[in-house]
């Protein structure tokens, strides 16, 4: 006959601080601690559980207690997996411009800062790092790195929604600098290559004409043919909204040489205008303005992947006065290596028909200051553009650097 099971308590003494129960089963010595009399362990309760733990092993139904298995957390995502994850789960949403303006975002600042921290990482003091060593590098406007530090928000926003993060550290006006004086978008020098390449044939000696001459709108729209010598390389603008604005211009290399290929395949008389439709009459600015948007969209994938600033859906015909200031201003370094100096201020107001010179000479002190900040793929395409502005010709790369898409989960330009 077997022996019953017998049993003890142990009471709470010296270290240790707990009731616990010690009795045989199944041929083998067994400790079972209970609990702490804080926790509202007594004599009494100690007791009871002895007694059910024997009756249990005469039963034969005790079973030793195993804890159970503590699941491992996942591992948490680094900020270049859950960018691309959130990058993915939305893209369908999202305009063609849109995407393009994101990715650029992105590939080309969000990633290379904070690819490789984990989300618990990306701290308030690391944002405003961010903030601050982008505005020492000087290439984007205020403006535009707080349209990075939107997207970083947007993304880690998810995150806090998703439990991944206590909060998001991007949120608030605080995180953003001080935004500058809001102005017309333009094209820059930089961007403008790309988008005559991408411009239609009508539309193409427009936007050639507009940023090489800085004429206005509804003054290139009016021109004549009789208004064009280009033997001389000059142009007589007679309809102009202030009488500073009829003038004699100067036509740079590049505005000539696309005028000469306009006019080889156009009829040419003296009173038929320089920018026609298919039908021979003049285009109107809602026709150049549609062109331009088409033009937009097929230049801001070039931009984009060579890690330019994608062109502003808001960029309009008059937004080519700000960037021919900016050519004309621009110091620059010919095919011979030699710093060419920008034009005077006073001319390029002359030539801009601008009643006031103030604005030429902010724009000209900002450009000349822009350039020497440059680097990389903008500074190529910024000179390419003065290039193709003096001379009428580019080297035969493209206009911007070709470089590979930047996949965002592959890994990231250098």
């Amino acid at each position: 006959m077997a022996r019953p099971a017998t049993g003890q308590l142990i009471a709470p003494k010296g270290k240790a601080k707990s009731w616990a129960i010690r009795f045989r089963a199944y041929g083998k010595r067994h400790h079972v601690t209970l609990g702490k009399p804080e926790d509202g362990w007594s004599h009494e309760r100690a007791e009871a559980e002895l007694r059910h733990a024997l009756a249990d092993v005469e039963r034969g139904i005790w079973q030793p207690y195993k804890p159970a298995p503590v699941e491992a957390p996942p591992e948490e995502p680094t900020f270049h997996e859950f960018a691309s994850e959130w990058f993915a789960r939305h893209e369908g949403d999202w305009r063609t411009h849109t995407q393009t303006d994101y990715r650029w975002a992105l590939s080309y600042h969000l990633l290379p800062w904070f690819k490789d921290h984990r989300l618990s990482q990306i701290t308030i003091e690391e944002v405003d790092r961010y903030a601050a060593a982008k505005q020492r590098e000087g290439v984007l406007s205020n403006n535009s790195i707080n349209k990075t530090l939107t997207r970083l928000s947007q993304i880690l926003e998810d995150a806090f929604e998703y439990g991944k993060i206590d909060k998001n550290p991007a949120r608030g006006k605080r995180r953003r600098l001080k935004a500058e004086e809001r102005s017309r978008p333009w094209v820059e020098p930089e961007q403008l290559l790309a988008l005559l390449d991408a411009a239609d044939p009508y539309a193409r000696p427009v936007f050639a004409t507009l940023a090489g001459t800085g004429m206005r709108p509804g003054e290139a729209l009016a021109l004549p043919w009789r208004g064009v010598n280009l033997a001389t390389s000059t142009i007589s603008i007679r309809e102009s909204k202030t009488s500073a604005g009829v003038r004699q211009g100067d036509v740079p290399m590049g505005t000539a040489e696309a005028l000469r290929e306009l006019k080889a395949r156009s009829s040419g008389d003296p009173g038929d205008p320089v920018f026609s439709n298919r039908q021979g009459r003049r285009q109107t600015k809602r026709n150049i303005q549609q062109r331009l948007k088409k033009a937009i969209d097929g230049a801001n994938s070039v931009l984009a992947d060579a890690g330019i600033e994608p062109l502003s859906e808001e960029v309009t015909p008059y937004s080519f006065r700000r960037t021919y200031s900016s050519l004309r201003a621009s110091r620059w370094i010919d095919a011979e290596g030699n710093m060419r100096p920008g034009d005077d201020p006073v001319y390029i107001a002359e030539q801009m028909g601008h009643t006031d010179p103030k604005f030429t000479f902010r724009v000209y002190q900002r450009a000349v200051k822009r350039r020497e900040r440059l680097s990389g793929a903008h500074l190529e395409a910024f000179d390419k553009a003065l290039q193709w502005a003096a001379t009428g010709r580019i080297s035969p790369e493209p206009a911007v650097p070709s470089l590979p898409n930047a996949a965002l989960i592959q890994g990231m330009p250098g």
